[in-house]
């Protein structure tokens, strides 16, 4: 329950005083509404009569750095989703995400009034907490513009209120998040090059051509920074996986969600799986891709990928059911991920709209000890909508 709290002096002042202020604060309401709905009108005319013009995905368009770190106006959706392990001084695992998301509005992207927002920024945070036995999470969205939120075009910057991301000259990510019950300040250190999914970045989503996206990873990111929890600061370090993607048709119409996992392995290996579910489960489209330390790139095709669930979770707060241990097929090799803990849920309602399973992991390779990663799973409380 949210609780007003009353201007002290408003007792101590005059009737005609306070009459005073009352009319103008509905003067000031009313007119501040009428010029609300007098600029909207002009700004959306055009709008009404045209839709932005977003740009398809298309193969053989080349990845090009440091430019591609930036935003991607002229497509719909972008992300920049990094997640990763703490190890505190206790030795304690601690999992967290952090994302970023540029959504295109319904506004002419010609239009030049400050009053048409372009996009959306929303973001989420989440701190994976097991000896706590919970996930702390938090959600922030505002529109783009006066400062306040905005990504640019020539390298990672997003920022939305208190909340930002931003890639330094020498490729070092900085970024913190104030949410309400939890602090993160972190610095993200490459130390491998991006890794180009798919075909050099052009990575398919469906059966169709259209249903893709360009995206690259930076897998083994060093952590270094502090987390704050119930009011403690403490000095943490870890490793991290950053996803960058954007796309303007990504889903076939038959899809529902995805599940995803983005593994950092101990030996220096990076593994990213993913299937496309169906409203019934089966797999609309897959792809998995391995590099080794040495730059050595593997892709498996939809039919060379397999997810098969080995224990699920129910959540009591949406009545969904998880698949939280899974294991993956690449080929011949098999991979088993088991979640840090089951409750990994986080409700994004308020933001995106959407309920969905995030969770760090362990990874096993052909029953060996292979590295930790993280597990997402979406579309199974309700059909994901992009």
């Amino acid at each position: 329950m949210r609780v007003v709290k009353r201007n002290p002096g408003y007792f101590t002042r005059s009737r005609k005083q306070r009459w005073h202020d009352a009319g103008f604060k509905r003067l000031t309401g009313t007119a501040f509404l009428v010029a609300a709905l007098f600029l909207a009108f002009f700004t959306t005319g055009r709008v009404l009569a045209e839709r932005p013009q977003l740009s398809p995905v298309v193969r053989n368009v080349p990845l090009v750095f440091p430019r591609d770190f930036g935003a991607h106006p002229g497509f719909r959706n972008e992300w920049w989703y990094v997640t990763g392990w703490l190890e505190t001084p206790e030795k304690e695992p601690l999992g967290f995400q952090i994302t970023f998301f540029r959504v295109a509005t319904e506004h002419d992207r010609a239009n030049p009034s400050r009053f048409a927002p372009r996009d959306l920024i929303i973001a989420h945070a989440a701190l994976s907490d097991p000896a706590a036995g919970k996930l702390l999470h938090d959600q922030k969205s505002a529109r783009d513009g006066f400062g306040l939120a905005y990504t640019t075009e020539d390298n990672t910057n997003v920022k939305l209120g208190d909340w930002f991301m931003v890639r330094e000259e020498n490729g070092r990510y900085q970024t913190r998040i104030k949410a309400d019950h939890f602090r993160l300040d972190f610095s993200l250190t490459p130390t491998q090059s991006p890794m180009l999914q798919d075909l050099n970045g052009f990575s398919r989503k469906g059966p169709h051509p259209e249903q893709a996206s360009y995206y690259y990873s930076e897998p083994h990111l060093q952590v270094s920074g502090k987390v704050t929890r119930d009011g403690e600061e403490i000095t943490v370090k870890g490793i991290a996986w950053l996803d960058h993607e954007w796309s303007t048709a990504y889903l076939d119409p038959k899809a529902v969600g995805w599940d995803w996992v983005g593994a950092n392995l101990d030996d220096g290996s990076a593994l990213m799986a993913f299937q496309i579910r169906g409203k019934d489960g089966s797999k609309v489209w897959a792809y998995a891709g391995i590099r080794k330390p040495s730059g050595q790139f593997t892709r498996f095709e939809p039919d060379q990928v397999s997810f098969e669930p080995q224990r699920t979770w129910h959540s009591t707060r949406t009545n969904t059911t998880y698949p939280v241990k899974i294991r993956i097929r690449t080929g011949t090799t098999g991979w088993i991920l088991t979640p840090l803990m089951d409750d990994q849920e986080l409700d994004s309602r308020q933001s995106t709209g959407a309920v969905y399973w995030e969770g760090a992991v362990t990874v096993t390779r052909d029953g060996e000890p292979a590295g930790r990663g993280y597990l997402e799973l979406t579309g199974y409380v309700e059909p994901l909508n992009l």
